[in-house]
């Protein structure tokens, strides 16, 4: 049975550009920056020094306290220094590896048919977060203090332009599936959901096809309507199961846990093969890039070297934003000196014709961003009340319960910039509370 939720918008997905590009490897460039904050939580506390030799998979950052994750080489070199340097979020501690272009590499011990304390342990271990763009600590997610009866693995990628998990689902079915089966015994589960949209088509056939060859049907492809952002937790979780997670509660308040596609993916190679979450395929994309990809990138290379491999920025157009991660609820950045992360699933260049930039208008009171809000808030009201500096009346209004989606931004008439400030206030909040 599928459920629908109500509000969220129908963007033009853009997803043709990268859609049929199968998964290539780009070489690991000459020097990398790898961040040791690719999560939230604490950021990782560096284990190797300057001048120290690293091989690809050995530990170069601890994970620091109960949220926070392991950081490893993505290549074999010389440490050159630890700096702090730009990230998407603002300034982080870096790892500056010069590649000695040998690749030699290190493991962690496959384990054989493990038990579900082993599963969780080894993700842990492997620092391996959640892939979607959040970064939560999957080993933190697993351990649930309350009970758990479901895991639903979140392939709906309703986010315009992005296919990485899509192509994921396509070229990696085996790997993909397997780790699935994995995440759900670490839970103590028997069979897990693939939420996803049914505009993926081959996706979705793909992943039937191996799960029928399988003989099993502990897998259960759950085809959703196309409809943003159905990707979202709440959503996703409403979709497949017809459960509403409580305001201000996550997906185990239902008795749910969401993990992402390339997440799955990663679990496969850390228990199965013992590799350690240091590279991720992301998509390159937008008008403004030459040749649109989809990647195996290693965590520490610059999104200018990214930019380079994809044959550069397109000739005669004009790059006005370039976004980590899709045009509804990613970051733009300053620059290409900042390096990719475990969570960066997508670089999106976005030329004049793409992205508006003039100003907005003032708010002409249409009530669209309402209509749309998949969380059924009023965002003229929130935005009304942040700009004015009352916060707290913000929060009268659902400001907290914002998902940041972006759909109300997307609708708008007037072009306010509504998810940004709903952003400041909470970091308004949050500044509060310290």
């Amino acid at each position: 049975m599928q459920y629908r939720f109500k509000g969220g918008v129908h963007p033009d997905g853009m997803k043709a550009l990268t859609a049929n590009e199968a998964i290539a490897v780009m070489p690991a460039p000459a020097t990398l920056y790898v961040p040791l904050s690719q999560h939230i939580g604490k950021p990782a506390v560096a284990v190797a020094s300057v001048g120290q030799r690293v091989k690809a998979g050995e530990l170069i950052g601890q994970a620091d306290g109960a949220v926070s994750s392991n950081v490893y080489s993505p290549v074999s070199g010389t440490i050159k220094s630890i700096e702090k340097r730009p990230t998407p979020n603002g300034k982080a501690e870096h790892i500056v590896i010069e590649n000695d272009g040998l690749y030699e590499e290190t493991r962690l011990e496959p384990l054989v048919n493990p038990t579900p304390q082993q599963i969780t342990d080894r993700i842990t271990l492997a620092g391996i977060v959640g892939l979607g763009g959040a970064g939560f600590p999957t080993g933190v997610k697993l351990k649930s203090p309350v009970p758990i009866d479901t895991l639903i693995i979140n392939g709906a990628e309703c986010e315009p332009y992005i296919t990485c998990d899509t192509r994921i689902m396509i070229e990696y079915a085996r790997e993909f599936v397997s780790g699935a089966r994995m995440l759900y015994k670490s839970l103590g589960l028997s069979r897990a959901y693939i939420g996803i949209e049914d505009n993926k088509t081959e996706a979705i056939a793909a992943l039937n096809k191996y799960i029928c060859e399988s003989g099993t049907d502990d897998i259960i492809v759950s085809v959703l309507p196309t409809k943003y952002p159905q990707g979202a937790e709440k959503q996703l979780v409403y979709g497949v199961t017809g459960r509403k997670i409580p305001v201000g509660a996550l997906p185990s308040a239902v008795g749910v846990v969401v993990a992402n596609v390339h997440t799955a993916l990663s679990t496969y190679f850390a228990v199965a093969e013992g590799v350690p979450l240091y590279k991720r395929i992301m998509t390159v994309t937008g008008g403004g890039i030459t040749n649109p990809k989809n990647l195996w990138v290693s965590a520490g290379t610059l999104y200018s070297d990214v930019i380079e491999y994809c044959g550069g920025l397109k000739e005669g157009k004009r790059v006005v934003k370039m976004i980590n991660g899709g045009p509804m609820m990613g970051t733009a950045v300053s620059g290409a000196t900042i390096a990719c992360t475990k969570t960066t699933g997508c670089l999106l260049l976005m030329t004049d014709e793409e992205a508006f930039t003039g100003k907005p208008s003032p708010c002409i009171n249409c009530g669209r961003c309402a209509r749309v809000c998949p969380m059924r808030l009023m965002p003229m009201y929130i935005d009304l009340y942040t700009r004015a500096g009352d916060v707290d009346a913000a929060v009268k209004y659902g400001l907290n319960n914002c998902i940041e989606c972006g759909s109300c931004t997307y609708v708008c008439p007037a072009k306010r910039t509504l998810v940004q400030s709903f952003r400041l206030a909470k970091k308004q909040l949050k500044g509060r509370k310290k």
